[in-house]
């Protein structure tokens, strides 16, 4: 089968019914994304489709055939990391950090949608994104403080 991550072509030999997460963390070695309930309901496990957020856990990998997929590799790195990532370090966001890259990558659809979201923007986007550290606020703020780099300087998407 063959997939597009963050913009490299990639070819797996895995059943069209593996789970896209199984796809990304086992044969792909993209350990980012997380396992959380199996169910779609916590959102630990998001990814990007085609640029919108998808719950890779029930997503088939044959449903990701022929689209671009993107894992929270795939949005920023250590050398030159996505304005969320600097907002998320920079206000300490995260407690345990298991939740972390779904709620990133959920927070990352967003921006790309709506620059200048407000807090019940926010609240509806990440409702999906399951946080039992209770970082809700942190990461409202966070999601602010990226918006407003990246309205500053939109080369920085």
């Amino acid at each position: 089968m063959k997939l597009t991550v963050n913009g490299e072509p990639r070819e797996v030999d895995v059943t069209p019914d593996t789970p896209l997460l199984w796809v990304i963390r086992d044969e792909l070695q993209l350990t980012g994304t997380k396992f959380g309930c199996g169910m779609g309901l916590c959102g630990a496990c998001t990814v990007h489709l085609d640029g919108e957020p998808i719950r890779s856990c029930i997503t088939p990998a044959i449903v990701a055939q022929e689209r671009k997929i993107t894992t929270i590799e795939g949005i920023g790195d250590p050398e030159r990391p996505h304005p969320l990532q600097r907002a998320w370090v920079e206000l300490n966001t995260p407690q345990c950090g298991y939740c972390q890259s779904g709620q990133l990558m959920s927070a990352c659809a967003l921006l790309a949608k709506n620059p200048q979201p407000s807090d019940a923007d926010i609240d509806n986007a990440m409702s999906g994104n399951i946080c039992r550290c209770g970082t809700y606020p942190r990461i409202r703020a966070a999601i602010h403080q990226a918006a407003a780099q990246l309205n500053q300087n939109p080369s920085q998407k």
